[in-house]
């Protein structure tokens, strides 16, 4: 980080803490001088997390804030997220407390928006290949299948590893955003890029190895599968109907409201004119045949060119600057 050109931030971390007892003071014992507070939420956690921070680390400028009840990872981000807006910093970092995520990488994450580059920075398992092959199999074909559902939920089509807790954000760019309508559970950081997306936020991937070990995900994907689904459905509706239509009328909505319809109309009608040949053993006429091609080959180009300008739209420049030093004049 160029110290000479650029104020040094004001850094908060939060870290919820749920099941990590046996890591997570060495996740806050790597955390750099960089960073000002440090905030531990305890999302009610079996293990007592919160009490055992309390009593075993010594470094001041950590804070535990406590759960009464489970809220998920979002709902402890939250809270650490409504604690830190509430001290004024610069930049909120997020990391779990499960040592997968190397605090040494915090300069990194926060380097673009002091640089005024992004306004929100989040790590990428993605990026390099080598860093596949230690990503389990399981978890490599879970991220990518949402990877793809998330780029049309939010918009950031260029963006992997749409699920990663490790991020950064700008705190003038976090107070705007409606922190109370956020989903509070697994669906939490991809519905954090779609409220980004809303307000034109720029992003940026940091390219980061996550360090796997013996732990298990606690996420199960046939229980969460249709609520992932079912957002990401929601979220894209909402964003589509909010920038294309509210906010910035324009012939892309055009595109994909004629698209649809069409390409529903021709796979409509192509099955029924199926069925009645299958039925009745009459070959379908060539009328018939172009009357469902057509409208499906016209319906797809349509969509394809709504998608082509949806993914060029997405923002490039920050929504927020960070102060640079005056610089004495000699």
């Amino acid at each position: 980080m160029e110290s000479n050109d650029y104020a040094k931030p004001r850094i908060a971390v939060v870290i919820p803490c749920f099941r990590v007892k046996d890591k997570v003071l060495g996740v806050i014992e790597a955390i750099g001088p960089e960073v000002d507070s440090i905030i531990c939420v305890d999302d009610a956690c079996p293990e007592n997390s919160g009490e055992f921070i309390r009593e075993q680390t010594r470094d001041p400028r950590v804070v535990v804030l406590q759960h009464e009840k489970n809220q998920g990872v979002g709902g402890a981000t939250l809270t650490g997220y409504a604690y830190a807006l509430s001290q004024h910093p610069d930049i909120i970092v997020k990391i779990d407390g499960d040592g997968q995520m190397n605090p040494e990488l915090i300069p990194v994450f926060v380097d673009p928006i002091v640089r005024g580059d992004a306004d929100y920075t989040k790590g990428s398992r993605f990026t390099r290949p080598d860093d596949l092959k230690r990503m389990p199999r399981i978890r490599l074909f879970g991220n990518s299948l949402l990877s793809l559902i998330a780029k049309l939920s939010t918009g950031y089509w260029r963006h992997l590893d749409p699920t990663n807790g490790y991020t950064a954000v700008h705190g003038s760019v976090l107070s705007k955003l409606p922190l109370n309508r956020m989903s509070r559970r697994y669906v939490f950081e991809t519905d954090l890029l779609f409220q980004l997306r809303i307000i034109d936020a720029c992003v940026w991937d940091i390219p980061m190895t996550a360090r796997y070990e013996d732990e298990k995900s606690s996420l199960i994907w046939f229980e969460v599968a249709p609520l992932f689904l079912l957002r990401h459905i929601r979220n894209s509706v909402v964003r589509i109907f909010y920038l294309y239509v509210v906010r910035d009328f324009n012939l892309a909505i055009l595109q994909l409201a004629a698209g649809i319809p069409l390409f529903l109309f021709g796979m409509i009608f192509g099955l029924v004119k199926w069925r009645q040949s299958f039925t009745t053993g009459a070959t379908a006429s060539a009328g018939s045949v172009m009357l469902a091609a057509l409208p499906i080959l016209v319906g797809i180009q349509l969509m394809l060119s709504f998608l082509n300008y949806d993914m060029s739209s997405a923002p490039a420049r920050p929504i927020s600057r960070f102060g640079p030093k005056r610089t004495k004049r000699g």
